[in-house]
């Protein structure tokens, strides 16, 4: 699960670059980019690297430090067995639509590159992926990562080079973008500013209380690596990030057409049509790579929580390690299913990863956050702030309100807190 909390610092850096490096990156990011420029992609990139900023910076070194095997361990070392169990059942469900839009953008690769049917692609595409982490858990998915992440960074920096030769250079893209490609900040009203700040608490809060950020920071060697890792793999998140919304202006500018039907398309098409083999290789390479290293911890993260902190104390602690070994493998081939059914049903890569982050943000945040930093929360509390603010969140989402429901719903969790480890304490000498 976690690799012997051994890896160096190239390892855990490369690891936590790649946790969302993937499909909502190059395909969903550069999609929302032409559309809107930079204002329509807060939640991914800017959300992403700013959680692993505030991760390295206020939570790596304390979690780091308490030893523990999962994220919901901290729940049952901070509020007791209950909570553990509480609060795992909120973590498991967010990662099967994380997994599942990994799962589309390797069948739409597929798709494009092959012909085959987009499921079909789906399918193959989690057979691969589930037998090494199957396999090699922690450990496979931290050596694939790095050696993903050079293929990853070399492939787009090939083609950013290609196109934008093609168009002129990087001076002529630059002059011709569209005139919003680099708005970044929200007009002045007060719904469009809860908007902007609603994409940057997507990933940028709703990832922190994650199991995958969670379970490859607690992988590194010490303490300081995962503070380090955290911070280092923000910066290279964020610089390479970048090169996709460049090739997508290149493409805008050179390839028009490719834009007419869905624009998570328009990359993938542009490479194939109008590129080297050599460029298509890459390109198709680094983006197999990064979606691969993406979805792998994915299904480990969610199958981890599963076999440790739901069938080990459900079964009274009576497993032995080897026991729980396979179950978390069956665990594994278990989300890994479900995750491809979804993927099937669902093709919009961009909703699923907000809406998994969104999950977590709204039940597990505040707990998370106030349990590490103070004392006055109990179980009582975390226990009513993660109901309150799943369940208003869900109600929020059907009344379609103009303050986006995830601020909402998380104000209602830290309220949800308050008042319910100040019950425990108002009814404890009744009880007694």
């Amino acid at each position: 699960m976690l690799a012997g909390r051994s890896l160096p610092l190239v390892l855990s850096t490369s690891a936590l670059f790649a946790t969302w490096f993937g499909s909502e990156t190059v395909f969903g990011a550069s999609s929302e980019f032409l559309k809107g420029g930079l204002y329509r992609v807060i939640e991914d990139p800017f959300g992403a690297a700013l959680c692993l900023i505030l991760f390295g910076l206020f939570f790596a070194r304390k979690l780091y430090q308490m030893n523990l095997m999962t994220l919901g361990d901290f729940f049952k070392v901070r509020f007791g067995a209950r909570t553990e169990l509480f609060a795992s059942v909120f973590i498991v469900p967010s990662y099967i639509g994380y997994i599942a839009a990994q799962l589309v953008a390797m069948g739409l690769i597929l798709n494009i590159v092959t012909g085959m049917e987009t499921w079909q692609g789906v399918v193959i595409s989690s057979l691969v992926v589930t037998f090494y982490t199957y396999v090699g858990g922690m450990w496979a998915i931290s050596i694939t990562d790095f050696i993903q992440s050079i293929i990853i960074i070399a492939g787009l920096i090939v083609l950013a080079l290609v196109l934008s030769d093609k168009a002129g250079g990087v001076s002529v893209v630059w002059e011709r973008m569209p005139a919003d490609s680099l708005r970044f900040f929200p007009p002045p009203d007060v719904y469009s500013i809860l908007s902007w700040l609603a994409a940057w608490s997507v990933l940028g809060l709703g990832s922190i209380p994650s199991q995958d950020v969670f379970q490859r920071a607690m992988s590194s060697g010490s303490a300081r690596t995962a503070v380090h890792s955290s911070l280092w793999a923000a910066l290279l998140y964020l610089t390479v990030a970048m090169l996709p919304l460049f090739i997508s202006l290149c493409t805008l500018q050179l390839y028009p057409e490719q834009l007419a039907g869905d624009t998570q398309l328009a990359l993938p098409a542009m490479v194939l049509q109008h590129t080297p083999l050599m460029v298509q290789i890459l390109f198709f390479g680094s983006l197999l790579s990064a979606i691969m290293s993406t979805t792998s911890s994915a299904i480990l993260a969610p199958a981890a929580i599963f076999s440790e902190n739901l069938v080990r104390p459900l079964a009274k602690n009576k497993l032995s390690d080897q026991q729980l070994l396979r179950i978390t493998r069956y665990s594994v081939l278990a989300f890994a299913s479900v995750a491809t059914a979804v993927a099937c049903w669902r093709s919009n890569i961009y909703e699923l990863v907000g809406e998994s982050s969104i999950f977590s943000l709204v039940s597990l945040f505040m707990p998370m956050v106030f349990g590490l930093y103070a004392s006055w929360p109990n179980s009582w509390g975390a226990g009513l702030a993660m109901v309150t603010g799943f369940a208003s969140w869900i109600v929020l989402e059907n009344m379609h309100t103009e303050i986006p429901p995830m601020l909402t719903a998380t104000s209602i969790s830290l309220v949800g807190l308050v008042v319910g480890s100040l019950a425990k304490r108002w009814l404890r000498p009744v009880g007694a």
